[in-house]
């Protein structure tokens, strides 16, 4: 009874509108009430779920990918970028890609660097001759890039996901994530050129000479230079995830202040802002799904859901299949921190129990949910990137196919070879112990 109330009200209030934190709050009051229950457990779930010292990285990590965006580290990212691939067939979107890879990176924010990057590549593309559909599906897909960089904060949001059900460090998640993201980056470049190819855009300007790339490689180098200093701090055991986030702070300040001297006070307000809404947001939905994550193991959500598969097929190819269509699904209208929050606790125990390691599982559900960040209804990555290109949903749709197979090949990869996210880790370990 109060598992059926629990779902319905939650679907209910999606359905019209509600906004995703308001509906699964709405929807554990429901429950609460259905149950017999004191109210006042809602909210002591709530509190206790946002009182956890580790979720200090999140507000840091948000904060220094708002610095950079308003600290003029894409325009950088950009010519280095440009100087590289910018003189091949379809140039201009490969350097489109490799730029939002590197600004990911960067910012760790698929929305942040849709931002940045699409604000100069897309009308730029656009002059170039190159129509507006390619560039915004060239953007907003390579942008997804930022969800598996050392940056991410959902990488920190889904190690706390997964408190109580699995010891997932984010040691192992940053490194677990770093091949994916390559792979995903080279076929993301093989979808630009094959329809860059496929349309006969002309290339634009010849080499530039290895002392243009040198030079602005250079010129990008302080700003790409916060990737290099979390990886090394974690590695190195100098400072903690958390630490590491307070780090990109402070290291986004220093670049953007004092050797690009590219941000002004009202930028830095701007950035204050944002990450204020940005970090208000996530730790509300973080709270209140610490109270629907709590309905979930009191009435075994997770085992009726294993249950449920186990009599539909024993096969954990098929298993695997079966989460990521049903992840997939609830990607296109769940935004990324509150899928994380809600399916691991359901999902997890299930491809552990069929002997998907928790790393690969974080892996493959974080690609997951940056797809459902460019398919509507929600696809934020995707609307802001239309609003940009001056182009309806609709239109980038129809010629979305190449790109999604990018993502889904990478996906797919990570779901069924575990070497893909898990080599790394494994290997780093090694070599430390």
């Amino acid at each position: 009874m109060e598992l059926t109330v629990l779902t319905l009200s939650f679907i209910f209030f999606l359905l019209i509108g509600v906004p995703v934190a308001f509906s699964i709050g709405l929807s554990s009051i429901c429950t609460i009430i259905a149950a017999g229950l004191p109210v006042a457990v809602v909210f002591q779930k709530m509190v206790g779920g946002m009182q956890v010292f580790s979720f200090l990285a999140i507000p840091f990590f948000i904060f220094a990918g708002e610095l950079m965006l308003y600290g003029g580290i894409a325009d950088r990212i950009v010519k280095f970028a440009n100087s590289m691939v910018g003189h091949v067939r379809g140039g201009l979107g490969m350097s489109n890609v490799l730029g939002c890879t590197l600004f990911g990176g960067v910012a760790g924010s698929p929305l942040a660097d849709v931002s940045a990057m699409g604000s100069v590549m897309i009308p730029m593309m656009k002059r170039e001759g190159y129509d507006a559909d390619y560039a915004v599906n060239v953007t907003t897909h390579a942008a997804l890039v930022g969800a598996l960089m050392p940056t991410s904060h959902n990488i920190i949001i889904y190690t706390l996901a997964t408190a109580g059900l699995a010891a997932v460090s984010v040691f192992d998640m940053i490194l677990g994530a770093l091949v994916p993201a390559l792979i995903l980056t080279v076929a993301n470049l093989i979808a630009a050129y094959y329809v860059a190819v496929k349309r006969g855009y002309k290339t634009h300007g010849v080499f530039p000479g290895w002392g243009v790339v040198i030079s602005t490689f250079l010129g990008a180098l302080p700003g790409l230079a916060v990737i290099f200093i979390i990886l090394g701090g974690i590695l190195s055991g100098v400072f903690t995830a958390t630490e590491s986030a307070a780090t990109a702070v402070f290291w986004a300040l220093l670049v953007t202040i004092f050797v690009y001297r590219s941000l002004s006070w009202e930028n830095f307000l701007k950035a204050c802002a944002k990450a204020c809404k940005t970090t208000g947001v996530v730790l509300l939905l973080i709270g209140i799904s610490s109270a629907f994550g709590y309905f979930l193991a009191l009435y075994d959500v997770p085992e009726k859901a294993g249950a449920f598969m186990q009599s539909i097929t024993s096969s954990p190819w098929v298993v695997f299949l079966m989460i990521n269509i049903i992840l997939f699904l609830l990607g296109t209208f769940l935004d990324m921190a509150a899928t994380i929050l809600i399916c691991t606790p359901i999902f997890l125990p299930i491809a552990m129990q069929y002997g998907m390691n928790p790393t690969q599982f974080g892996i493959m559900m974080l690609i997951n949910c940056a797809l459902g960040l460019n398919t509507p209804p929600v696809g934020t990555t995707q609307f802001v990137g239309c609003a940009i290109g001056e182009i309806s949903v609709g239109q980038v749709m129809k010629s979305i196919l190449p790109f999604y197979g990018a993502l889904t090949a990478t996906m797919l990869l990570v779901t069924y070879v575990p070497a893909f996210s898990l080599w790394l880790p494994e290997t780093m370990k090694s070599v430390l112990n």
